[in-house]
């Protein structure tokens, strides 16, 4: 396995019943040993790592980028899962890191709309009506700073620009085989590029400006707080990034030609690496070589 990075989710508020909402799964094999980090969880995520091929007990954490419902409305579900599928009562605590705030806010309160279901269950099974769940914030620095470690993989947050949203963040993963940035939703910014330097793939959240700004006026106040597809291939041409993964796509492209029309904004902006205008479960592999194989629908498991 190396480094995988898989799509969970390229969806976006508006569902879709071909995109789950927004997540990316990184798996790095160190000794035989395989580390699973999950990064957010939108709606039918649990869905999606099923699968991939993925248990809720192979994941050593779960990471959020900022607390906006489309990229936590699959938290709910993989923590009580988690809890439900625990019957012997015997696994460790799902580990939840994210910033400081409104997020960790929502990760320690989400839960409670579930009160009558936990109880009537734990009183059945006789066991604590208490999710194991271990919420770990920090704070948002100006530069990006680590949050989680082991193994030799350390994950690494910093600050994007999604204002109004205060203390959104992206992360980069530095794994034995390359490293991976992961930009959260964002403008297209030097936050990202610290992220992102030296960085051999690189997720970034995609959205096409001009059929945006052709809505009514009303319509078009996402376009505040997005990342310009023209941009990205710029940014990450100046990055010399080998391998970049389009997601959380605005608008979603239901065809080959829509998809085409990503390609040519970011080909156009001079990016010449590895691109991919990503599906669900769409992986690319890395190796101590750097980034030798994108899979795509080769082992790409059909949703």
């Amino acid at each position: 396995m190396a480094t995988r990075v898989t799509i969970t989710g390229t969806g976006t508020p508006v569902f879709d019943a071909h995109r789950a909402g927004p997540g990316v799964l990184v798996q790095v094999d160190v000794g035989g040993k395989v580390i699973s980090l999950q990064f957010d969880a939108g709606r039918s995520t649990l869905a999606r790592l099923v699968a991939a091929g993925v248990s809720l007990y192979d994941l050593d954490a779960l990471f959020l980028t900022h607390y906006h419902s489309d990229h936590l409305l699959g938290l709910q579900d993989l923590v009580l899962s988690h809890w439900i599928m625990d019957s012997e009562d015997d696994r460790p605590p799902l580990s939840i890191v994210a910033p400081v705030g409104s997020t960790t806010r929502f990760a320690e309160r989400m839960l409670s709309i579930w009160d009558d279901d936990l109880d009537i269950r734990a009183h059945h099974n006789h066991r604590s009506p208490e999710p194991k769940v271990n919420v770990i914030g920090f704070d948002v620095d100006i530069e990006p700073n680590e949050v989680w470690e082991k193994a030799g993989v350390r994950v690494l947050a910093g600050p994007v620009r999604h204002e109004p949203v205060v203390g959104a963040v992206g992360y980069r993963i530095e794994t034995p085989d390359g490293i991976v940035a992961i930009s959260g939703d964002t403008l297209v910014c030097d936050e990202v590029a610290k992220l992102a330097d030296g960085a051999d793939v690189l997720v970034y959240e995609a959205m096409r400006f001009d059929p945006i700004m052709a809505r009514p006026p009303h319509l078009r106040y996402i376009a505040d707080y997005h990342a310009d597809t023209r941009l990205i291939g710029a940014q990450a041409a100046e990055l010399d990034i080998p391998a970049l993964m389009l997601t959380h796509l605005i608008p979603a492209p239901s065809s080959e030609a829509e998809k085409q029309a990503f390609v040519d904004d970011v080909r156009g902006a001079g990016f010449t690496g590895e691109l991919l205008v990503c599906d669900d479960l769409d992986v690319i592999n890395l190796t101590t070589a750097r980034m030798t194989e994108t899979l795509n629908d080769r082992e790409k498991v059909t949703p």
